[in-house]
């Protein structure tokens, strides 16, 4: 506990500086993958026969080691943050565009049958009757992924990118603990954290109706 305090007392601002870089990294990743991955899931439900293809292909990407991908980025994109955000970003696809893609493909036909007949056109229905009825579905996507990414985020230290990762090699690196604790304490309240306000967002994101029947059950 002592040598706890005297570490925070010591690396107070370093420690504040290297939470935040953690955390920019990984949202923007986030932001990266709702961009490309929820707009790419709403298509695919207009074209089934290649949805399988494509997420069964991000599903193989998922599939490679963190270090790997990284190491793959440094020679097109360098060493620091960059390559570490767009690894990142890779491995934020999978769980967006699947629930995207699963909860657009399962709102019920027959209140799109209804916007088409009160004269919506295909840009309305997908904004007005596709997205906010899916967005359960499509949130618990971005939830997952922001919280893996995260965790994630710690390897980015590997190729120079900072975040709370740097603590944790260099305390398993030099047998510190309070290196490792400094690091991992505050990555799991950042997980938890975020967790609980992207709740709050899929809460109030979600239509009256399909949230009241939710909490009925």
């Amino acid at each position: 506990m002592d040598q706890m305090l005297e570490f925070l007392a010591n690396n107070g601002n370093e420690l504040l500086m290297k939470t935040w870089e953690h955390f920019y990294i990984s949202l923007i990743a986030v932001l990266l993958g709702v961009i490309v991955a929820i707009p790419l899931g709403v298509a695919l439900t207009r074209v089934p026969k290649l949805a399988g293809f494509i997420i069964g292909t991000v599903g193989v990407v998922q599939t490679f080691p963190s270090l790997a991908i990284l190491a793959f980025f440094i020679p097109i994109l360098g060493v620091g943050k960059v390559p570490a955000i767009a690894a990142l970003f890779f491995y934020s696809m999978l769980p967006m565009l699947r629930n995207t893609y699963i909860g657009v493909k399962d709102v019920n036909k027959s209140l799109l049958e209804a916007g088409r007949g009160m004269g919506m056109s295909g840009l309305q229905r997908i904004r007005d009757v596709e997205l906010p009825l899916a967005v359960p579905v499509i949130m618990a996507g971005v939830r997952v992924s922001t919280v893996y990414l995260i965790g994630w985020a710690t390897l980015a230290s590997f190729i120079g990118a900072g975040g709370l990762g740097d603590y944790i090699f260099n305390g398993l690196n030099l047998y510190r603990p309070d290196l490792i604790i400094a690091g991992a304490i505050p990555v799991t309240l950042m997980a938890m954290l975020t967790d609980l306000l992207l709740g709050r967002l899929e809460r109030g994101a979600t239509p009256k109706g399909i949230r009241d029947s939710q909490e009925a059950f």
